[in-house]
């Protein structure tokens, strides 16, 4: 495996992802944690397949890995490892930073003792994500020191020494990170793999129980240890500035993946200016920070999302009394909004330069090609389960739903999410729905998010007797970041057995009493399972059980089975197109004279098209290999 040679200086291709996963191993991590969220979800899988290949082996990897119940586990178990002297990493995307954020906050009053780093994996443009929130605002609000790569070989050096610089200071360190950054493949530098700690040992200290009395001294010595890191900082080789040409009175300051495009345009269109790049943004070094300022007559802060940078540079500007100008959000050059490319950047540095885009926007085509919106895989359970409830529930129903595939039936025909927040918010929304409305109200959740924040809001239907539905989608995997294992799977991130625990067994242990296990692929039965479970005055839960039909091809090929596949027989269809407007599997649509086929290549064998047919004109046709 590549990742794990230790040839220090040798140069091999890796994701920005990837990239920290090995910082990580170079800097001898001991403990790493995470819930799976794209996009960071491939520095944990790297650690996964890497502690797989080392477990079948009956080998030892050299550190522990989990995929955590939740973010705020996550943090907490590798929080305790720090605790023991040993270095811990803990991944997540931008949201999950949410829900580890009350562990977060006092995390950095109590300090850690082996180095801690923390990835904020944000995601500017929403690309897989219900927001598009900038999490250097966490660093700012909590005071953690911050680092922010460019490249994936900086990313690989932040993570690397970012264990020291945590370590030097008794403090986790924030990466963050952007989708940009971390699914780019670029070139790294390798060195040399330490030696993981191994087992640590727990010092008892007073100070790690922040109660009242604590926290007041703990406070004063979080802002004594960012003032230490603010030196580091100004002294940090990810903050340095870079003179192109000869500078003519125009700067810029930048950070991560903006970078790069400043970087590209300057050169192209020969411009002559200073560029303070940070890469170490909080805290900022003040100083160098300053001293660029007094060179400048004019800067431009090119960022992405928020103005953080931007207002920093604005407040020491006004303190030094600087006249300089400043171009950047507020002036209107640059976006509030979703993630730069280089169009965007020189489009700001036409204007402010006054010269031509080199960048011409194209012509847009006369050909409207169709929309392609994602859609459920042919032959997935969930389908499945959204047409039985549609025969089952009134019109008038209101489904608050979650975070996974599932969301997908937001789309016709489905049409089975009109409420989203966050994880596990569709259970707490219906008992929400429950008081304010009359209608009949039937929610979704993956079981992935079931063990993630499902379980307090059904204790809070239980409690309150509120009369929901509240059903579990259990496809036996985290299928949207990529069938990582959960609490309701009987394997673990390591690949070691482990106790697999029955979303069923939990439900009834909260006190539900009307509980409806279902297989959705047998739809009439699931139909009358979700009548039975509207009928019910009080809080019922459905668990729809089917493993995710990738996952169930995928062992039926390593059994060597063969997976059927199915055809229409035209004599017998009646194209009354139940199959395409009510059905929606993506591996049926209408062939030549309006006829309507199976694409074979497409189809997953579930045989729920051939249920669903009123006609009887669906079958199985030969195997496919």
């Amino acid at each position: 495996m590549e990742i794990l040679e230790d040839k220090p200086g040798k140069q091999i291709l890796l994701l920005g992802n990837e990239a920290i996963t090995r910082g990580a191993l170079e800097a001898g991590i001991d403990v790493a944690t995470t819930y799976p969220g794209t996009p960071s979800s491939e520095i944990a899988d790297t650690f996964s397949i890497i502690a797989k290949s080392f477990t079948k082996q009956n080998k030892d990897p050299g550190f522990y890995f989990e995929y955590s119940t939740n973010e705020k586990v996550a943090l907490e178990v590798a929080a305790a490892a720090s605790f023991s002297g040993l270095r811990a990493l803990t991944c997540m995307k931008h949201v999950g930073l949410n829900v580890a954020s009350d562990a977060f906050m006092t995390y950095l009053y109590v300090g850690c003792r082996g180095g801690h780093i923390i990835v904020s994996a944000d995601d500017p443009s929403c690309h897989s994500s219900q927001n598009e929130q900038d999490n250097r605002y966490f660093a700012l609000f909590g005071s953690a020191p911050m680092l922010e790569p460019s490249t994936p070989d900086e990313a690989k050096e932040m993570t690397r020494i970012g264990f020291d610089l945590s370590e030097e200071l008794k403090l986790p360190v924030l990466l963050r990170t952007t989708t940009r950054l971390n699914h780019v493949r670029g070139s790294i530098e390798l060195k040399k793999i330490q030696k993981s700690r191994g087992k640590g040992h727990f010092e008892k200290d007073t100070m790690l129980v922040p109660v009242p009395a604590i926290a007041r001294l703990q406070h004063p010595i979080l802002l004594k240890k960012m003032q230490q890191a603010e030196k580091i900082s100004e002294k940090s080789k990810f903050n340095k500035i870079i003179d192109i040409g000869k500078p003519d009175g125009y700067g810029i300051v930048t950070s991560g993946v903006s970078y790069n495009y400043v970087m590209e345009l300057v050169n192209d269109m020969n411009l002559n200016v200073k560029i303070l790049k940070l890469g170490m943004t909080h805290p900022i070094p003040s100083k160098m920070c300053k001293e660029f300022i007094k060179s400048c007559k004019n800067i431009i802060i090119v960022e992405e999302l928020e103005p953080i940078l931007e207002n920093q540079i604005k407040v020491m500007a006004y303190d030094i009394g600087s006249s300089v100008k400043i171009y950047g959000k507020s002036s209107g050059h640059f976006s509030r909004l979703y993630e730069y490319n280089l169009d965007i950047v020189a489009d700001a540095f036409s204007k402010i330069f006054k010269f031509k885009n080199p960048f011409t926007t194209p012509k847009e085509s006369k050909i409207k090609l169709p929309s392609r919106p994602p859609s459920l895989c042919p032959g997935c359970p969930h389908r499945a389960t959204y047409y039985a409830v549609k025969k089952a529930a009134p019109k008038t129903t209101i489904y608050p739903t979650d975070i996974g595939c599932y969301t997908l039936g937001k789309a016709p025909p489905y049409e089975t999410a009109d409420l989203l927040l966050c994880m596990g918010s569709n259970a707490g929304t219906a008992c929400g729905l429950a008081i304010a409305t009359d209608q009949k109200i039937i929610s979704f959740m993956g079981d992935s998010t079931f063990f993630h924040a499902g379980i307090p809001p059904i204790l809070d239907a239980v409690h309150h007797n509120h009369d929901v539905v509240i059903t579990v989608l259990d496809n036996r995997t985290t299928a949207m970041t990529g069938h990582q294992p959960h609490p309701g799977t009987d394997f673990d991130g390591m690949g070691r057995h482990a106790k697999r625990i029955l979303v069923e067994d939990v439900v009834k242990g909260c006190g539900v009493k009307h509980i409806e296990i279902v297989d959705p692929n047998k739809i009439k039965e699931t139909t009358e399972a979700f009548k039975r479970a509207l009928e019910f005055k009080g809080p019922s839960v459905v668990i729809s059980k089917s493993p995710c039909i990738l996952l169930e091809n995928r062992d039926k090929r390593r059994r060597g089975e063969q997976i059927s596949v199915y055809e229409i027989d035209q004599e017998k269809c009646q194209k009354c197109k139940i199959c395409i407007n009510h059905f929606a599997c993506p591996a049926i649509n209408y062939g030549e004279d309006e006829s309507i086929v199976i694409d074979e290549q497409q189809c997953n064998g579930c045989g729920n098209c051939a249920d669903i047919c009123p006609f009887d004109s669906i079958s199985p046709k030969e195997a496919k290999k």
